[in-house]
């Protein structure tokens, strides 16, 4: 996603390279501010080896080594030739922007503590009393030392064998993320229900919306987001293992394969947007997930996940509850199949199966059961799905 800079100038020099990655606060290149700076800032960057750690601890040292007298009245100076000018130019971060909005403070009244007097989001609480409760960083554990004699004594056998000719190829950031998640998930107590949806109506609703652009996966999302005001439990989280999260937006995050990875786009209050909105909305957020333009609210707010293999001919699968939800939802492929009445006559009838998987320590087996009935009665009986 890009990232908007603060300050004004010239790129002079680029210290992580693209597709690289480098800790969180580590400068990722310099900048000059005139074109007389360019070659020391090449410079410096060229004396850390291209190493952000490296260059953060220069960049720290050179501020260290100004003298904090001399940099006073050129501040004070600026300060007052900003008030003689004219109105000063307000600098702050974009989420400090967002809740200055949020908590109605008017930011051309917020004094900025951060760098070269940028309004941080802490500044934007403070101005609106809000209480910051800051956490002290647990102590760190120095681990001892290993001898010589301990270190040989030690062979560690390797975990896997290795295979002949094999290519070792490491993880995209986002293959990473996805691998961190699917760890966590196995924190999570889950469990599965399965459910057999008669799809003859909802087919027939889909042949005529489909040229207004309403996509199956929107329809999809429509009725399980109808079925989610019924039982908000089903929409519910626990992300502290001590307590309920009852959340008041039912926002359907969808699972999206992309090149190298997968994402899950979000539809914010997909209860709340008449399907064909919600389909403009849809394609709006699946455009930005190929094009690696989602932001981060698009695809990390989702209360619940609908995960749909249908397309591919899948009858059924179970998907992984993604971390801080409380249920997600695996749809397979509609096919023609009997199907016998309460009379014992068969007929053949298009039906799908889903399959839920939810956890358990919020979301119990009657509360699941009864949320796939919903769903299934809402998709067998779709008219309600265009209301």
């Amino acid at each position: 996603m890009d990232v908007e800079t603060f300050y004004d100038g010239i790129l002079a020099a680029i210290v992580v390279p693209e597709g690289e990655s480098a800790p969180v606060g580590a400068p990722i290149g310099l900048l000059a501010e005139t074109e007389a700076d360019v070659e020391e800032a090449r410079a410096k960057a060229a004396k850390s080896g291209g190493s952000p750690a490296a260059l953060a601890a220069e960049v720290a040292a050179t501020v260290a080594d100004t003298p904090a007298t001399a940099e006073a009245p050129v501040a004070a100076s600026s300060a007052s030739a900003d008030v003689a000018d004219g109105p000063r130019r307000i600098v702050s971060t974009p989420y400090a922007k967002k809740l200055a909005k949020q908590q109605k403070v008017d930011i051309n009244k917020v004094v900025g503590t951060g760098p070269f007097g940028r309004i941080t989001a802490a500044d934007v609480e403070a101005a609106a009393g809000i209480e910051i409760t800051v956490k002290s960083a647990p102590a760190p554990v120095s681990a001892a030392p290993v001898t010589d004699a301990v270190a040989g004594s030690v062979k560690l056998a390797p975990a896997f064998v290795e295979i002949l000719g094999a290519s070792i190829v490491p993880f995209t950031t986002m293959q990473a993320a996805v691998s961190k998640n699917m760890i966590d998930c196995l924190s999570v107590p889950t469990f599965s229900v399965g459910y057999p949806v008669m799809t003859d109506a909802l087919d027939a609703l889909y042949a005529k919306v489909k040229s207004k652009g309403v996509t199956m996966t929107a329809l999809l999302a429509k009725a399980a987001a109808m079925a989610l005001v019924q039982h908000p439990v089903v929409n519910a989280s626990c992300k502290d293992g001590k307590s309920f999260t009852y959340n008041s937006s039912i926002n359907i995050a969808v699972a999206v394969a992309i090149n190298g990875g997968l994402i899950t786009p979000v539809l914010q209050d997909a209860d709340k947007l008449d399907l064909y909105l919600l389909s403009e909305k849809w394609k709006e957020l699946v455009e930005k997930a190929r094009s690696k333009q989602l932001q981060p609210h698009e695809y990390n707010s989702g209360t619940f996940t609908l995960s749909n293999l249908g397309m591919f001919g899948v009858d059924r699968f179970d998907a992984i509850l993604p971390p801080g939800q409380g249920a997600i939802m695996a749809v397979g492929a509609s096919k023609p199949t009997p199907v016998a009445d309460k009379d014992g006559y068969f007929s053949v009838k298009s039906q799908m199966l889903v399959n839920v998987t939810a956890d358990h320590r919020i979301v119990y087996r009657a509360d699941l059961a009864a949320f796939v009935k919903t769903f299934a009665k809402i998709v067998q009986e779709p008219d309600s799905l265009t209301l």
